[in-house]
């Protein structure tokens, strides 16, 4: 059985640590600053610490810019691995939302013929930021059980839309700015104390399923929820991810394990790759459990009758 790297896009969220520990390689990216300079986006703070970037961000939401790397910058990651004897399995931020994916087709394309012996899969997530990093994890995990490159593979093509995304974005005017979510809804995200709940949909978006009024009646409304949608909680490693919302976090962190026990619970963090179209606002966790289902009827009618009591 050939030996495989798996390699995310910039957009997987996953630091150093989490990196090293599952053997993820990933590919950056690239964003504008307001000074209009060009910058190389990577899973680190460098330029700036975590609260200067999202204290600048809400001062500039216009001013920062994202775009994917090239098939060319995918081409010398990939061959990195190819020469060593490497297969490749790439994941890569939803389609919905980049053009990454495609691009890293066209890398596949372009080392073909140079390596046929080599095998280069490469899978739409349908997820971003913690989510998407969540499913490289849970690949690498099974890649570390023995899994060979197919079997990851076609878990992850079953099961991405098994990966949940329990929490709020508490300011959407910066999704709404992206044009990922519509400008009524995003008025809704200001109005004082209301958090609006969110939820990966069956095509790699992100859903508002309902409302919450206060940070303990979200976190009480995301505890039920998981509870509704969660599979065998305790095998899992569940993300938290926060971009300014630590204290949440933190609050969040204890009552999953005090409810649900589970072998892990990490909270992460939101580098600008994906910071910049989410805005300081979000607080969520991320988890396996129910299959997702198209329109989200399901998960809405769920979040509906919690929130009604």
């Amino acid at each position: 059985m050939s030996k495989f790297i798996i390699i995310c896009d910039v957009t997987c969220d996953l630091n150093k640590e989490l990196r090293e520990r599952f053997n993820i390689e990933y590919v950056k990216g690239h964003m504008t600053g307001p000074d209009g300079k060009e910058r190389v986006t990577v899973l680190n703070w460098n330029e700036m610490s975590h609260d200067e970037f999202y204290n600048d961000l809400k001062k500039n939401p216009n001013g920062y810019s994202t775009s994917p790397a090239s098939p060319d910058e995918f081409k010398v990651v990939f061959e990195k691995y190819l020469v060593e004897g490497y297969d490749i399995l790439s994941i890569s931020i939803s389609t919905a939302l980049s053009g990454t994916y495609n691009f890293s087709l066209q890398a596949k394309e372009m080392l073909k013929e140079e390596y046929p012996d080599r095998k280069i899969i490469c899978i739409n997530s349908l997820r971003y930021s913690t989510g998407f990093g969540l499913l490289a994890v849970r690949a690498s995990i099974l890649r570390s059980e023995g899994k060979s490159i197919d079997e990851v593979a076609a878990w992850v093509e079953e099961n991405k839309n098994c990966c949940h995304q329990a929490g709020f974005l508490d300011d959407l005017s910066f999704v709404a700015a992206k044009g990922r979510l519509s400008k009524s809804k995003a008025f809704m995200g200001k109005l004082i104390g209301i958090k609006p709940m969110g939820e990966f949909d069956y095509n790699g978006l992100t859903t508002i399923i309902g409302k919450a009024k206060g940070d303990k009646a979200s976190i009480d409304a995301i505890i039920k929820y998981m509870e509704k949608t969660i599979i065998e909680p305790e095998k899992q490693i569940i993300f938290i991810a926060s971009t300014n919302r630590m204290k949440q976090a933190l609050a969040l962190k204890a009552r999953i394990e005090e409810t649900f026990k589970p072998s892990e619970v990490i909270i992460t963090d939101v580098y600008p790759a994906d910071g910049i179209n989410i805005g300081p606002g979000l607080m969520s966790a991320y988890y396996f459990g129910t299959k997702i289902s198209e329109g989200l009827e399901k998960e809405k009618a769920i979040m509906n009758e919690i929130l009604a009591k």
